[in-house]
């Protein structure tokens, strides 16, 4: 009886062990549902993993795209595919269950690759800046040293700045609930439902996410814009403007298309009546922007649409 009785108590008390396995909640409990949405994320996946392939392949395979705007852009492409692949084993990952460790691996490299779009994204902006701003020493000033060096220190800091705050989560092994609501390993969800004290990483993520994830691209963003817009204002003509504009629409659309999308997620209050609507705008975010990026630069880019045309012809003939 005592035994009965010690499991009773046991049970109707928050688990404080730790964990070897969390449970997904998932965006929807309708099985119908559920089928919907991978189904959708299933095809948004395969259309971003075939456009931003062919923008990868004709940026490595067509000379005259062999300059850094295309660059960054067949280095924006992998990140888009990396992106999409972690969410569509999200929803592929065997029932709604994850290890400990592989919900640790998840959470990282999600959180790492939307910092390296924020911070490829800033550098691309720097390179529109110099091709509007001094279109005379472009390529003196974007070398290809100066390209790779650009490049390599946004995957170096999209890997390095995000592993702090999830060594610290790591470490902890006590948690009230193995639930997570919501698609994915979130480093929110799990710091809700940990019984550790959680003040000293609530404070790394703050800094973390807010300043160098979000902030300082989108201020470095921001004043690249600010000095191509008054260098295109001193232009005289309405075509030497039109063409000033061009170089960077098609970079300028992504960028307010996914900042703007952050920003309007994260404003969507954090209660039980707008769980589901913040998961989805996180679906959104995840999933759709990286299927768009390569429509936008191929649809607003005369250079993209004519090296796949010529590569399409060649292959003709």
């Amino acid at each position: 009886k005592y035994h009965i009785l010690y499991r009773f108590l046991h049970m109707n008390t928050p688990n404080q062990t730790s964990l070897t396995y969390f449970i997904i909640k998932g965006i929807s409990d309708n099985p119908e549902l559920q089928l919907l949405i991978f189904l959708m994320v299933l095809l948004i996946y395969l259309i971003t993993l075939g456009g931003n392939t062919v923008i990868f392949l004709l940026v490595c395979l067509d000379r005259r795209l062999h300059t850094p705007m295309y660059f960054f852009l067949a280095n924006l492409s992998i990140l888009d595919i990396s992106s999409t692949t972690v969410i569509l084993v999200m929803f592929t990952g065997g029932g709604n269950t994850i290890s400990f460790v592989g919900c640790m691996v998840q959470m990282y490299f999600f959180a790492s690759l939307l910092c390296h779009e924020l911070l490829m994204l800033t550098a691309m902006s720097y390179d529109r800046y110099v091709a509007v701003c001094h279109p005379l020493r472009y390529h003196t000033i974007m070398s290809q040293k100066v390209c790779v060096s650009l490049a390599l220190s946004c995957w170096l800091l999209g890997f390095l700045q995000v592993l702090p705050p999830f060594l610290i989560l790591a470490g902890f092994t006590c948690y009230t609930s193995n639930e997570i609501n919501h698609f994915f390993c979130d480093i929110i969800q799990l710091m809700e439902i940990t019984c550790n004290d959680t003040s000293f990483l609530q404070i790394i993520v703050f800094i973390n996410g807010v300043f160098v994830v979000a902030l300082l691209p989108f201020t470095l963003t921001f004043i690249s814009y600010i000095f191509i817009i008054v260098t295109i204002l001193k232009i005289k003509s309405n075509t030497g403007k039109r063409k000033a504009f061009y170089t960077c629409s098609s970079h300028l659309t992504v960028v307010i298309l996914l900042y703007g999308i952050l920003s309007v997620q994260y404003q969507v209050p954090s209660t039980a009546d707008f769980a589901t609507s913040k998961k989805f705008f996180s679906l959104f975010n995840t999933a759709a922007v990286p299927m768009l990026n390569p429509l936008i630069y191929s649809l607003k880019n005369k250079d993209v649409k004519s090296a796949m045309r010529r590569k399409l012809c060649c292959k003709v003939m």
